[in-house]
């Protein structure tokens, strides 16, 4: 079969919330050409494979892409999420990339979509339906969008074993029962697991009917003080200000998220049990509040097998049945440990500028890309902001992202771009502004005041990090 050939000046892999984010920033800010492969047929990356009933777990209001809003702004007046801006459904995500595809970027005549394509490497990629291979010429830029390898339950192969009989399926599939079973036990302690005993709860499912099956307890954020409103400044930015002092006053580790804890900046499901995991999850109190009623909780490690009487951990096992349905929720969404270096030659790997916040990564890069020439002065800007894993990793992460905080303020365009970017969220908050009230202003005060200390506590605690994870290194290698 022949190869065709084409020519851009950017090859996007992935037409994911990275990818698109990334795809936006460069028909805003450039004259440039585009090509976007994804070997999904729609915009949305995961979102595609997503279960019905997911929805953002951040606010609306700073996702997506920078030049179309998700949302209004509006607040959620019913549920677990009431008084705080709207979490985006999954239909309406998908519906929301599918617009941005139509509506801006195929009519700027600068864009070619290929949908349900595989890329193979070095420019080409291959049309999974009609098998025709196309050659790109690239005069700029590959972007590699997959980076993040989200993980979702849909597609996801358990690392365990199961027998045949076993009931056992995504959570994709709870909407699809349709007669009761004696007992719901959810395996994974993340935020897929969350979800999945928070529609169990919201379904009338007795909570001794749920069996949750947690490796690591995680901490949580308090969604409330993510909420990117001036009307919520006195949670967002006085969570900041906590932090902060947290950071600045705390002896330990385990001291630093005593005080993290007590001053509602991170919260935990069990509060006799110590958190071991942080991915970033976010959380409303009410949601806190439903997920404590679930008092059968098996924190035995990791399944090793499930058979139809029996689940199998490394050295210990408890009963089941053959009319338990097993709910998978064991996918790590984002599986990577790794970082690169993000400007490589012709190559740039969309990775996070800031916690937990891709989407804003993504556009933030693309406008470095668009703004400066020598890759030396654009990786110093974008340094990699390691993903979380180990509740540790909540400290390396925010390092990280003050570290590159510090690189943008010192760039007054950027500070620039950063306060007018819709998917930055924060930095307009902070900003001078003669209504501040009294309130607000002494929020701002405790902030500035605490920052030099934190800075300073930052390396004693960070070397504590350094060698906790040396034990857990060892520990790792024994086992």
């Amino acid at each position: 079969m022949s190869i065709q050939q084409l020519e851009t000046d950017y090859l996007i892999i992935g037409s994911g919330a990275v990818g698109m984010a990334f795809a936006d920033v460069l028909l805003a800010e450039t004259d440039a050409n585009i090509v976007i492969v994804d070997k999904h047929h729609k915009p949305g990356g995961h979102w595609n494979d997503a279960y019905s009933f997911v929805t953002l777990h951040q606010p609306s209001s700073f996702y997506g892409v920078s030049s179309r809003e998700l949302c209004g702004g509006t607040l959620d007046n019913i549920g677990l999420n009431k008084g705080l801006s709207e979490l985006a459904t999954g239909a309406e995500i998908m519906s929301y990339y599918d617009k941005v595809m139509r509506h801006t970027f195929l009519p700027s005549g600068r864009v070619q979509y290929f949908p349900m394509c595989e890329y193979q490497g070095d420019g080409h990629f291959t049309s999974l339906l009609s098998g025709t291979t196309h050659k790109v010429k690239v005069n700029k830029k590959i972007i590699d969008g997959t980076y993040f390898k989200t993980s979702v339950p849909a597609t996801h192969t358990p690392s365990f074993d199961i027998a045949d009989g076993v009931k056992f399926g995504p959570l994709n599939d709870l909407p699809n029962l349709t007669e009761p079973c004696d007992v719901y036990v959810v395996v994974g302690g993340g935020k897929t697991g969350i979800d999945a005993v928070l529609w169990l709860l919201e379904n009338q499912i007795d909570p001794d009917q749920i069996t949750w099956i947690m490796p690591r307890d995680a901490w949580l954020i308090d969604r409330k003080n993510t909420q990117p409103s001036r009307d919520f400044f006195m949670h967002t930015i006085g969570a900041q200000a906590n932090q902060a002092e947290a950071i600045a006053e705390a002896k330990s580790i385990s001291d630093l998220f005593d005080r993290l804890e007590q001053g509602g900046v991170l919260m935990r499901i069990d509060p006799n049990v110590r958190p071991k995991m942080f991915h970033g999850a976010t959380v409303s109190s009410e949601e806190i509040k439903q997920l404590r009623r679930v008092k059968n909780i098996i924190r035995k490690g990791r399944i090793t097998r499930i058979d139809k009487d029996t689940i199998h951990f490394s050295d210990t096992h408890i009963p089941t049945t053959t009319n338990t349905m097993h709910i998978d929720c064991s996918a790590r969404a984002v599986p990577v440990t790794e970082t690169y270096t993000v400007f490589q030659d012709n190559t740039i790997i969309v990775q996070n500028m800031r916690t937990y916040q891709p989407v804003f990564s993504a556009a933030f890069i693309a406008h470095i890309e668009a703004s400066y020439d020598d890759d030396a002065i654009k990786n110093n800007l974008c340094r990699v902001v390691p993903l979380p894993n180990h509740d540790t990793d909540w400290l390396v992460g925010i390092v990280a992202q003050m570290q590159n905080q510090m690189r943008w303020s010192q760039e007054p365009a950027l500070r620039e771009w950063l306060v007018n970017n819709r998917l930055d969220g924060f930095t307009k908050l902070v900003q001078p502004c003669e209504s501040r009230t009294p309130e607000e202003l002494a929020i701002l005060q405790r902030l500035k005041k605490s920052m030099p200390q934190a800075a300073a506590n930052m390396s004693k605690l960070m070397g504590e990090v350094m060698q906790i994870n040396a034990e857990r290194q060892t520990n790792t290698t024994h086992a």
